[in-house]
């Protein structure tokens, strides 16, 4: 039986890994708020996980642990498409030269050596810039894309406002040092064409950031990058943790690179300190303060007459499903992300560090594998509410109609209509599409004469071909516009809900905190948004 299950799980990377062969060919481009194939124009949606490799040791995480090989084959398996590997800006610019045997000996890291010796032999007498090279072509022979991101300058952990490695000109973030070593960084990996991208800077901040020098230096470096290698994507960071681009509604960097630049941006739910808001505040009002707030500083870039490719690169929640604050915030984000179908990068892929604030093998909350990096940490959250996040649901060259998913971000799951008409919530692969036009029409299931319609407190949702009473009219109930709501023949409003935790079953209740903005009940089982899709889901 064990054997059976490996050759299962052989079988399903080999299927995603030919999956990701046949979406797209090499290198990407932009076409307005797109990242597409550079030859056919289609979209390709970069879904990633953020993996490590900026620490002390200069190496990607986990090598003492398991193969290089079986860690790329987690990340097919695990649904990603892209990896987003970090790097420190010393690495190629003042330990270039410095094997990893020598990087792990400088911090006494006896037991890491020998797990390295053991699964990945041949990377010890590697340079440390040849092992970085090393992990991208093990990700790139299973079908993987790689954006190259630059981290920090020191290698060591990020973030914080005074580790003297936020903004250009802090005590180790010598700008023409930066400038070195993206440089060194672009020309060692130009040949690797599965470096799809490259990330400047992550999370500029600090106490002397400002607009001016941003521009500065960033121009600089976006145009550098595209000079060494103009096949590559330049992935630009806004300030204040990469949390901040709102400066760019009214001054645009004046160029595109040729269809090469891409903005990043950040959220998580402790941004701005707002971690404990998810308990303490009213959770629709809340939420839809947070998704707006992200809107306003960074998703404006991909509306308007000059739209751009915003890649979400970093978010992320205790992968061990225990902080439900944390867990209410990834409900709320989700249902902004997949609405608008983004481009992102989930923090984290490891599962523990070699070596982290002076703890060896610390451990990763936020890592998608166990801190052995043997399987995942949870792997139910990623089959269920990563279902929708991981697929593409909007290409600018698919000729076919837009319509909308009904989408339940607390389970992941997708409105769809069973043989005997009934209504339930299923695999978001099998969901039946819409037709919502605007706030106050029909729910209309698309290709049908048939309408969604409430009948009742505590009683499911039915389809007919009554569209024009008042209970087939609906409308978003709350400001944070994830309540689809009716009324009743009593005149009550009524809300969309799932019956039950971990129950597939639909009905509809009374709209809870739809009109109460310091209403402190939970309204997530009710929460569905309207994604709009003009493509088959496979």
């Amino acid at each position: 039986m064990k054997g059976q299950q490996q050759w299962r799980n052989i079988a399903l990377v080999c299927v995603f890994v030919f999956l990701i062969s046949k979406a797209c060919s090499l290198p990407l481009s932009t076409n307005g708020r797109w990242i597409v194939d550079a030859t056919t124009g289609n979209r390709v949606k970069l879904m990633c996980v953020n993996w490590a490799g900026h620490m002390q040791g200069m190496l990607a995480e986990g090598l003492h642990l398991r193969p290089l090989d079986d860690i790329a084959a987690l990340v097919v398996k695990s649904r990603f498409n892209c990896v987003r590997l970090t790097y420190s800006i010393h690495m190629f610019t003042r330990h270039a030269n410095l094997t990893v045997q020598q990087s792990f000996e400088n911090f006494d890291m006896k037991d890491a050596l020998a797990g390295i010796a053991q699964n990945n032999p041949s990377i010890l007498n590697m340079t440390v810039v040849q092992a970085y090279g090393a992990v991208i072509d093990s990700l790139a022979a299973h079908r993987v894309m790689v954006v190259s991101d630059n981290h920090i300058s020191q290698p060591r952990w990020c973030c914080n406002n005074d580790d003297g490695n936020g903004f250009f000109g802090d005590r180790y973030f010598d700008p023409q040092e930066w400038l070195q070593g993206i440089s060194l960084a672009a020309q060692n990996l130009k040949s690797k064409s599965q470096v799809v991208a490259m990330s400047l800077r992550n999370e500029p901040r600090g106490p002397n950031q400002n607009v001016e020098m941003w521009f500065q230096y960033m121009s600089q470096g976006a145009k550098l990058i595209h000079q060494i290698n103009p096949n590559a994507l330049v992935v630009v960071s806004g300030l204040s943790y990469d949390t901040d681009l709102s400066f760019l509604k009214n001054r645009s960097m004046g160029f595109n690179l040729d269809n090469k630049l891409v903005f990043e941006a950040h959220l998580y739910s402790f941004t701005n300190n707002m971690g404990d808001f998810w308990m303490s505040k009213p959770l629709n009002t809340f939420c839809a303060s947070v998704n707006q707030g992200f809107e306003d500083r960074a998703g404006f870039l991909v509306r308007g007459q000059n739209p751009i490719p915003l890649f979400v690169s970093e978010f992320g929640i205790d992968q061990r499903g225990v902080n439900e604050g944390q867990n209410r915030f990834l409900s709320c984000f989700f249902s902004y992300l997949t609405e608008n179908d983004f481009d992102w990068g989930l923090w984290a892929l490891q599962g523990s560090y070699y070596y982290r604030e002076g703890v060896k093998n610390a451990e990763e909350n936020f890592g998608v594998l166990d801190s052995t990096f043997a399987k995942a940490k949870n792997s139910k959250l990623f089959l269920q509410r990563f279902q929708l996040m991981q697929t593409k649901l909007q290409d600018p060259s698919s000729n076919f109609t837009t319509s909308l998913i009904m989408y339940h971000p607390l389970s992941g799951g997708c409105v769809r209509m069973n043989k005997k008409y009934q209504l339930g919530i299923s695999s978001c692969k099998t969901s039946n599409r819409w037709i919502h036009e605007q706030d106050s029409s029909p729910i209309k299931l698309a290709g049908s004469v048939l309408c969604l319609k409430a009948i009742g407190v505590g009683l499911p949702p039915i389809l007919s071909q009554d569209c024009s009473s008042q209970q087939s009219i609906w409308k978003y109930g709350s400001n944070a516009k994830l309540q689809l709501a009716t009324i009743d023949e009593q005149g009550q409003a009524l809300c969309l809900q799932r019956a039950a935790s971990h129950s597939h079953q639909l009905v509809t209740n009374k709209c809870l905190c739809s009109s109460d903005s310091q209403c402190q009940e939970d309204p997530q089982s009710q929460w569905f948004t309207l994604v709009p899709s003009n493509l088959r889901l496979i």
